[in-house]
């Protein structure tokens, strides 16, 4: 199997003169997973080639991959998805996926920014203070969950776990989901590309699903989203997404 002409042209927008070592030592897995990966999924795909690394390199955080989002975090750049937007994916990667996740890639985003001639630390992007972080955590957290699945959320948890329902809103979207850099309905399809990557977290999935919807994000981009993450997230992932999204979003 030849690698086709489209998958050829879209690998070398992303990695101008590179020549894989795998290609060399697997050349017929490397040929399948081109012509699927930047081809065949790509086709009639709606996603403008930032969003789309974006979505996956929030995916490969989650997975975690991190050869391989090292690989990619240089195609992003290439595209153009600015140091600012990078520190943004990877610090937003830290409430869903945890910092032991998440220490090795902010690590090597560091590197590969260095080696780009970018100068850290980048300018700040936190909105919000020690003082306003729990309201303005809630309120963007209510306009993604809605007011009353959040108002329930702390009604129904009990009274020993209250300070969970604290926490996220005050860490997750005071701390995270109100900083600047990304705006939200791209900040969505970061989290639902984390959870779908992660596993596991099928509710949080569908939640998040429902979250996209709310800010804007439409059936269509959704199932884009989905159709770009499935050569690094494979199929079963890939398929729990797709329960969720007929659930909340029917066609």
């Amino acid at each position: 199997m030849a690698i086709s002409e489209a998958a050829r042209k879209n690998h070398d927008e992303l990695f101008p003169g590179h020549v894989s070592t795998l290609a060399v030592t697997d050349p017929e897995l490397i040929e399948y997973f081109d012509n699927f990966a930047f081809d065949e999924v790509l086709r009639d795909n709606p996603l403008d080639a930032r969003t789309r690394l974006m979505v996956q390199l929030a995916a490969l955080i989650a997975g975690p991959a991190l050869r391989e989002y090292r690989v990619m975090l240089g195609a992003a750049l290439t595209v153009g998805v600015t140091p600012v937007e990078v520190k943004e994916i990877v610090y937003q990667a830290v409430p869903y996926t945890g910092m032991g996740r998440v220490f090795d890639f902010l690590h090597v985003t560091n590197e590969v920014l260095t080696e780009h001639g970018v100068t850290l630390p980048l300018p700040g992007q936190s909105t919000t203070t020690p003082e306003t972080r729990a309201a303005k955590g809630l309120a963007v957290q209510k306009q993604v969950a809605g007011a009353a699945n959040v108002d329930a959320m702390y009604a129904n948890a009990p009274a020993d776990e209250q300070h969970i329902q604290r926490l996220l809103s005050a860490n997750c979207f005071g701390d995270h989901l109100t900083r600047t850099g990304l705006d939200l309905r791209t900040r969505e399809l970061l989290t639902l590309s984390m959870l779908i990557a992660l596993g596991g977290a099928d509710p949080q999935v569908k939640g998040h699903v429902a979250g996209n919807l709310n800010v804007g994000n439409d059936r269509a981009t959704l199932l884009a989203v989905i159709t770009v993450l499935l050569p690094f997230v494979g199929y079963p992932r890939t398929l729990n997404a797709l329960r969720a999204l007929d659930e909340i979003a029917p066609a």
